[in-house]
């Protein structure tokens, strides 16, 4: 009975002391925890600092997580809705209503040479009698909406392209006029004079809304919505920063310019080491048509089987959907995005 007794009593002195451990073990660790924290900011245990270096690292501790917080809200606000902002994106001085005259006479003009030139006979076993007018009626539609916008696309990568290739020589600009005593208005104006285009036009903007009263923030900010780019995404947050909390602006954008040619080249290694997979994936694209247009030329009869048969145009439409999934997937293993 001794022995039971004295057991029982071990069992819960056990339990009473871990659950006190585990209580007050708890909120010690935690005030502990956020001492630690308020002495490796501040150097005290109360949080408060006169420190000029411990109070300018808090400031952009917070200036960095309120830029980390407003950053994906920017993303989505800086997506082009319009074609207006867009044009102006891709640096094309025409007007919106211009553009739309444009892509409806291309649609039209394309539109018109399909329902001329399309063979009647290839286009009525397809869809039958009407069809060389609804085929025309597609062409134009695409030309109208569809091949602009690409167009559009494609110019508003090629400017973004120069832009960052030319950033990183506009930051050296930039560095070497502060250290030589240059006020930073001064920098941007030599950048806005001495910089190829597409780079030379955006800063000579810059340079022009800063005379007409502009902060450099507004005037950065702005410049960023025409070229939504991380490097000036960076650029800005870098003076902004500076702006606000002090520090070596040269070091900072000599800094920046390092990391801007270390992504440059990490783009560049990332396209040498796809380009075999772009390749193979290219050819592996392009056999199925190759080997048709063979066997049209070797045997016409053989081929035009799935022209003139409806089985044969349901092949080739189940062909096409198979042919356009494989070209989307292998576009999305090849393609790095970062």
């Amino acid at each position: 009975m001794d022995t039971q007794t004295l057991m029982i009593a071990g069992l819960a002195f056990i339990v009473i002391a871990g659950l006190g451990f585990a209580f007050a073990g708890g909120g010690n660790d935690g005030s502990a925890s956020k001492r630690a924290k308020q002495i490796a900011a501040t150097g005290r245990a109360d949080g408060k600092t006169n420190d000029p270096a411990a109070i300018r690292r808090r400031q952009t501790q917070d200036m960095l997580r309120t830029l980390r917080e407003g950053e994906q809200v920017k993303k989505k606000s800086l997506v082009p809705k319009d074609i207006g902002t867009r044009l102006k994106q891709a640096g094309l001085t025409i007007e919106e209503p211009t553009f739309w005259i444009g892509s409806a006479v291309l649609g039209g003009v394309l539109g018109v040479a399909v329902f001329i030139l399309a063979p009647a006979s290839i286009t009525n076993t397809f869809l039958g009698e009407g069809a060389r007018v609804l085929l025309g009626g597609l062409v134009g539609f695409a030309g109208f909406l569809g091949l602009p916008r690409w167009i559009l696309g494609f110019l508003t990568a090629s400017r973004h392209k120069k832009i960052t290739n030319q950033f990183a020589d506009a930051l050296d600009i930039i560095v070497r006029g502060v250290k030589s005593g240059l006020p930073l208005n001064e920098c941007l104006r030599i950048i806005a004079v001495e910089s190829p285009e597409p780079l030379r036009g955006e800063f000579k903007i810059i340079t022009d809304g800063l005379s007409m009263g502009q902060s450099i923030s507004q005037a950065l900010e702005r410049f960023y919505r025409r070229v939504p780019l991380q490097e000036v995404n960076f650029f800005n947050i870098v003076l902004g920063i500076q702006a606000q909390t002090g520090g070596n602006l040269s070091e900072a954008l000599g800094n920046l310019a390092t990391v801007i040619r270390s992504r440059k080249m990490l783009r560049e290694k990332i396209k040498a080491l796809s380009s075999e997979a772009k390749a193979s994936a290219m050819i592996i694209g392009s056999l199925p048509i190759a080997v048709m247009v063979l066997v049209y030329v070797t045997t016409p009869s053989y081929i035009m089987e799935l022209v003139h048969k409806p089985l044969g145009n349901l092949i080739l439409l189940i062909g096409a959907g198979l042919m356009a999934l494989g070209i989307f997937v292998m576009r999305k293993m090849i393609n790095f995005d970062f």
